[in-house]
């Protein structure tokens, strides 16, 4: 079985062999050797060998006539073969030499198709490629320009538009891997710009606040000057019409153009102005480029939030910065003024941007800075201006702080309460200037000789009545040399009151009131003067030490004239506000009172100081109060009284204007001299009555009553002479008419009189008090017990004093009864 199994496998592999291809025998004989019978498969393949050896010998055999005939037929066909080589051979000869030239043809033919098709592949690639190139050429020219809005543009079209149709190239990748850093650069490069231009605002505030109060100060002379023209706003509304009437130039660095400027941080021109009437606009000084390019950059680059909130930020910053003032500011106006114009410039800067980036500022952040600034300002000023007392300085700050409030409202800023806070001021500039006036009007006094002002010619009678407005025709007529009735006082108080009504009015100008309010103004502030300092002025002349009776006179003259003059400082305020004084609830002028108040100090000052003047002769009384009645004769007046006398006869005849006196002094009103006459006389009366009851005094004689009664008569007769002219009958005798009548009573011994007809209207001593007869009786009785030891020897000497016990017993007795 196994010897067939094997035979079988050795023809399968010989067909095999004899069938595949010699390349593919390997495989089949490795099975024969990888087997044990090898031996016996090439047995069996040389078998097959011969029985094919034998079947091809039998096959040539079979065609062997045939093959000689081929061959025969053959050599026959390998002349012809020859032949026809030969002819090929020439022929290929011919079209090779023939072919040489078309083939050089056809291969340059193929070198300039492939060139053709190299160009036109290269024409497309450098299609795709030149934009590109000249794309980043561009945006490096714009780098080194610093024009980084364009960059940026330049940098988006290359970079979604110009490199994806490029394909893959490596200077593609080098083009996109650049291009997120040229976009930081660009940022960065934007931001530092911005902080730049930032810090370069800060310092320049002052400059460009300074020009924009100028501009609303040509504008407000302008609009002053041409009240028909409409008022054209300087700044971001009327900037043309403002550019035509002061020179300034138009161009500006607003996003209407590339928002890229061509500058490089050329943030602030502040070159000098080549006239004074050319001022440019903040727009002119203020190159705005850094901020809109900025803002566009990061606005491409979607960080437009990002860029709000640092400016805004910054810009607080510097608000804070600008509405710190500086602690001296006070001292000096341009203090002030650098405080302003810093302001102003820093709000003309938020205004133009408002109004020319479409969003970066709004109108509510800039109403918030403005009102965080109103406070600081108001508080500063309030602060400050405390701090002056200086009214011209007031005065320069006040007109400084109007053109201030105007320049920003010319810009849309509302300014009510800085005028608010000028009427604040304005209180306080009252103040100063009444402190000025109160060494005004010192000076005025200190310096005043108190006596008529003499002229002695036409011009200077004119210069006078041109200073003070004196109407008396009678004077007038008068011929030179004459006097004025005042003194050089009167004249310059009148200048000194009109100068501080136009120093008021001056302040109340530019705040925005009506006339009636001026008007209203002035005049309380002019009755704070009246009452308060000129009445404190003249109080403090009456009262001072030294002032004599004369000086005293010439005040209530100088006051009486003043008192007239109001009217005309009323017409005069009126005039100058265009309020007529008759206005319904307008404010009258307290001259009137205060130069009254001021006369009346003067007059008891008259009093006071004559009855001074008496009491110094009075204390040169020496009366002997127990001297005894002297026996025949008539007493005579006392020294010191007669001298009295005779100082009150001269004061009042020169101060009353008497005939034959002379006039250097100013003349005494009839009244004031009438009262100041009747005071005197007064005043002796009762010091001399208090010098009767004076409790020191225990003992009077009949004979010092009539010593006393002798010094009485001699002033009625005074009185009755008529030192002081007016009186009618005998009015001023009634001054003495108490001392009179108690006088009376002792030295004629009229008790019974008395006693029945106390009480009654027609009683002969009616002005005796019985409290101050019971007082000089009992000063009697003293003396008499003293005086008459021995009275007991003598008859009439005890009933004197019996008598003396008797009446004070009856005086007791009255005053009881009336008591009860």
């Amino acid at each position: 079985m196994a010897s067939m199994e094997t035979a079988a496998e050795h023809e399968r592999i010989l067909r095999e062999i004899e069938s595949t291809d010699s390349n593919c025998i390997g495989p089949t004989l490795r099975s024969v050797y990888d087997g044990q019978e090898h031996g016996l498969f090439v047995e069996k393949l040389d078998m097959r060998i011969r029985n094919h050896d034998r079947e091809i010998e039998k096959m040539c055999n079979h065609h062997f006539q045939g093959f000689v005939d081929s061959i025969t037929e053959l050599l026959k066909v390998r002349g012809e073969a020859q032949k026809l080589k030969s002819q090929v051979t020439e022929t290929n000869k011919h079209l090779q030499d023939d072919g040489k030239e078309l083939i050089t043809s056809m291969e340059e033919l193929q070198q300039c198709r492939v060139q053709q098709r190299n160009i036109a592949t290269t024409i497309d690639k450098l299609t795709h490629c030149l934009p590109v190139l000249e794309m980043y050429s561009r945006l490096q020219e714009q780098m080194r320009a610093k024009r980084y809005y364009p960059a940026l543009r330049t940098l988006e079209q290359l970079e979604h538009t110009c490199l994806p149709r490029a394909g893959q190239y490596r200077f593609c990748s080098i083009m996109a891997e650049n291009i997120p850093k040229l976009r930081t650069q660009i940022r960065d490069t934007a931001m530092t710009q911005l902080r730049d231009f930032l810090e370069s605002i800060r310092k320049h505030s002052e400059k460009i606040g300074e020009t924009a109060i100028r501009q609303a100060q040509l504008q407000r002379s302008l609009d002053s000057s041409i009240s028909t023209q409409p008022r054209a706003l300087i700044g971001r509304r009327g900037r043309k019409e403002a550019a035509a009437l002061t020179g300034a130039g138009t161009d500006s660095g607003g996003p209407g153009g590339s928002p890229a400027s061509e500058q490089d941080s050329g943030i602030l021109d502040v070159e000098e102005e080549g006239e004074e009437d050319e001022v440019p606009g903040a727009q002119d000084l203020v190159d705005f480029s850094p901020v809109y390019s900025c803002l566009h950059i990061y606005t491409v680059l979607g960080l437009r939030d990002v860029f709000e909130n640092y400016y805004r930020k910054q810009r607080r910053k510097q608000a804070r910065l600008v509405l710190q003032p500086h602690s001296n500011m006070h001292e000096t106006l341009d203090g002030y003024r650098r405080y302003f114009n810093q302001i102003v410039g820093f709000f003309v800067v938020e205004d133009h941007v408002l109004h020319t980036t479409h969003g970066l500022v709004n109108r509510a952040y800039v109403e918030e800075l403005w009102e965080l600034a109103l406070s600081k300002i108001v508080a500063a000023l309030r602060t400050h201006s405390s701090y002056c007392d200086d009214p011209d300085l007031v005065l320069d700050l006040k007109n400084l702080i109007v053109l201030f409030a105007d320049t920003l409202q010319g810009y849309g800023f509302p300014v009510s309460q800085l005028f608010d806070m000028l009427l604040e001021i304005r209180e306080q500039y009252g103040e100063i200037l009444l402190k000025r006036w109160n060494i005004a009007f010192r000076q005025v006094l200190d310096q005043d000789n108190f006596s008529p002002i003499p002229v002695s010619t036409e011009e200077e009678f004119r210069h006078y009545t041109s200073l003070f407005p004196l109407q008396d025709p009678e004077l007038e007529k008068l011929p030179f040399p004459k006097k004025l009735p005042f003194s050089e006082f009167v004249p310059k108080v009148y200048c000194q009151l009109k100068e501080f009504i136009y120093a008021c009015l001056k302040y109340s100008e530019d705040l925005h009131l009506s006339s009636t309010e001026v008007d209203d103004m002035i005049r309380k502030s002019t009755n704070l003067l009246l009452t308060r300092t000129l009445s404190h002025c003249l109080h403090y002349a009456i009262k001072k030490k030294n002032v004599g009776l004369a000086e005293l006179v010439q005040v209530i003259i100088n006051t009486t004239h003043l008192e007239q003059c109001c009217q005309f400082l009323e017409e005069f305020i009126s005039n100058i506000t265009n309020v007529p004084p008759d206005t319904a609830n307008a404010t009258k002028l307290y001259g009137t009172s205060t130069f009254k108040d001021a006369r009346h100090a003067a007059e008891a000052e008259i009093y006071t100081n004559l009855n001074a003047k008496i009491d110094q002769f009075l204390q040169l009384a020496d009366y002997d109060w127990l001297t005894a009645v002297q026996g025949g004769g008539t007493v005579a007046a006392s020294d010191y009284l007669v001298d009295l006398i005779a100082f009150l006869n001269s004061t009042f005849s020169v101060f009353t204007n008497l005939p034959g006196t002379p006039t250097e002094h100013a003349t005494l009103p009839g009244k004031v001299a009438q009262t100041a006459c009747m005071s005197a006389c007064k005043h002796i009366s009762t010091s001399l009555m208090q010098l009767l009851l004076d409790p020191e005094i225990r003992q009077i004689s009949m004979g010092a009553l009539h010593q006393l009664n002798a010094d009485v008569k001699e002033c009625e007769s005074f009185a009755r002479a008529g030192p002081v002219a007016g009186f009618q009958g005998d009015t001023l005798l009634l001054a003495f008419s108490d001392l009179r009548q108690l006088l009376e009573l002792f030295t004629e011994w009229d008790w019974s009189t008395y006693l029945a007809d106390y009480g009654k209207s027609t009683c002969k001593y009616l002005r005796v008090n019985p409290h101050t007869a019971l007082v000089l009786l009992e000063k009697m009785r003293e003396t008499s017990r003293k005086n008459n030891v021995f009275a007991q020897f003598r008859k009439t000497d005890r009933d004197r004093q019996k008598l003396i016990d008797t009446v004070i017993k009856q005086l007791r007795n009255l005053i009881a009864q009336h008591h009860a």
